[in-house]
């Protein structure tokens, strides 16, 4: 699914079970069709004000022009309460930029939209145009705020439990039904924060801004809400660029396994293809699934100490575990033979201490709300614990049941979906996106979240895309590459006609060689 790549236990903790405790449907109003889109409301408005102050300052926003964006929370229902969602404008370097700025819509959901600024003006997004960030609803900044601090706590606990067992099960579902409670509690419409009235924040922001025309650029979750904003508000977008695609059609549960194993097999692939890592590790595929089934029936509990420092803590790695490591890309793709060479010969380090860098949290930062509320209502309605299950045979044929049971990164999501307890709005959210706007579509090879298969569907129906796939890459492509990065400056230079030359003839780096 397309979540945010900073850490898998973030997105792994963030389900229950709200049937079970009977709660009522969030959003569950007879005086409207729940699954109508936005109806008439007041205007929304650009207020300016301070810009955010993160932890750690973020240099562009010194500069930068900032405010709040006002919107009804549920703009089907009338009276609903304003929302405040924070906006940053952050102008071009260039002496005479391009009129047309660029708007980014962040992945997760649920993450730092603003935490993602370096790496984008990193990536040159702000050269040449205006670059504009806004925080989706929910998320950190933005009022209210849908952080779960209980599931925070619970994801440091958790690496030292069962991944995909009932000793984390039981707890991960507690911490989320406590944050719904006290949402809901607030008077928090949880239903009102799906993708649909994600999209027209956008299309209210472009308005209150007074943007004639602006290019979209989205990575993971943001392609999702990009396509479904180009579907509900196509005016004023002069170009769309998809980074990590996850399409509204085909963003269900069970193809999470797919992803998983196309960018698995994308690094083990790659290193049979170079010869030195051939040589050396001859049969990963083999040791993958080895060591797969051994540590689901035998975990390994061990001390190991988080990358980034800090005193030694309990970790359980079990089979479940390791393949949402992978997954997650949390051991680097070019150290991920020798770290499973290792782990069959008894060396558990690499992924052990990788396991452990989801023991620091940071409470508060990820909006664990907006991605039960957007999963719940989304993604999950449509299919079973059985669909799920078979996809995950049909992908890893030879994995114990018991690591196919649970998707990748979202572990008892469907438990989670009856104590979050939305309404199903997969009949409005659930359809292709048909466009004639030029759009841009790059995927990794690498990518074990959003598969490159989830690209080439979606691009049936965007009659003008150019599709780019960047071999070597996971999650979240334009950061890691600077190919990526000309063939985006080029696709908003020249919409229709794209340089994507650079990708021809790139090889993925190296892969570490241990000795034997």
């Amino acid at each position: 699914m397309a979540m945010h790549s900073i850490n898998a236990a973030t997105v792994a903790a963030t389900l229950v079970c709200l049937a079970a405790f009977g709660a009522t449907p969030s959003s569950a109003a007879p005086s409207h069709n729940p699954l109508a889109g936005p109806g008439p409301t007041a205007p929304a408005r650009f207020v300016p004000g301070p810009c955010p102050k993160p932890p750690e300052p973020i240099e562009a926003l010194s500069g930068a022009r900032c405010g709040f964006l006002e919107v009804p929370e549920n703009r089907a229902r009338p009276g609903s309460r304003t929302i405040k969602l924070p906006v940053a404008v952050i102008a071009a370097t260039a002496a005479k930029p391009a009129t047309e700025p660029v708007v980014f819509m962040a992945g997760g959901p649920g993450a730092d939209t603003f935490d993602d600024i370096p790496f984008l003006v990193d990536s040159g997004l702000n050269r040449d145009r205006d670059l504009i960030i806004m925080a989706q609803r929910g998320n950190l900044y933005a009022q209210p705020n849908l952080a779960c601090p209980e599931i925070d706590r619970f994801n440091a606990k958790a690496v030292g439990l069962r991944y995909d067992g009932p000793a984390s099960q039981r707890p991960m579902l507690e911490a989320v039904k406590q944050c719904r409670d006290r949402l809901a509690a607030a008077g928090i419409d949880l239903g009102a924060y799906n993708t649909t009235e994600n999209a027209a924040d956008f299309a209210d922001l472009r308005t209150a801004l007074g943007i004639k025309q602006w290019n979209v650029y989205g990575y993971s979750y943001g392609t999702n809400l990009a396509l479904t904003y180009l579907r509900e508000h196509p005016q004023g977008i002069r170009a769309v660029a998809l980074d990590s695609l996850a399409p509204p059609k085909n963003t269900i549960l069970p193809v999470t396994w797919g992803s998983a194993r196309q960018g698995i097999d994308g690094i083990l692939d790659a290193c049979a293809a170079e010869p030195r890592c051939k040589s050396r590790y001859p049969d990963l595929p083999r040791t993958l699934t080895e060591q797969v089934r051994r540590l689901e029936a035998q975990p390994l509990v061990l001390n190991a100490r988080p990358p980034g420092g800090g005193a030694p803590v309990k970790v359980d790695l079990d089979g479940g575990a390791l393949v949402n490591l992978l997954v997650a890309n949390a051991v680097p793709a070019a150290d991920v033979p020798a770290a499973l060479d290792e782990l069959s010969r008894g060396r558990p380090e690499r992924f052990a201490r990788a396991r452990a860098a989801d023991s620091v949290q940071s409470a508060g930062v990820v909006a664990h709300g907006l991605i039960e509320s957007v999963a719940c209502s989304e993604w999950v309605p449509g299919s079973s614990a059985s669909d799920l299950l078979n996809a995950g045979r049909k992908a890893f044929p030879r994995w114990p049941d018991t690591v196919l049971a649970q998707a990748p990164q979202l572990p008892f999501q469907y438990e989670a979906c009856r104590v979050w307890n939305v309404l199903d709005r997969t009949a409005a959210q659930r359809v292709p996106t048909t466009s004639t706007v030029p759009a841009l579509i790059i995927s990794g090879t690498f990518d074990a979240k959003t598969g490159a298969s989830l690209a080439r569907d979606a691009a049936r129906t965007l009659s003008r895309s150019t599709s780019v796939q960047i071999p070597g890459i996971g999650h979240w492509v334009v950061p890691q590459s600077p190919c990526a990065q000309r063939v985006l400056a080029s696709f908003l230079a020249r919409p229709t006609a794209p340089d994507t030359g650079c990708a021809a003839g790139l090889t993925p780096k190296p892969f570490t060689i241990i000795p034997k």
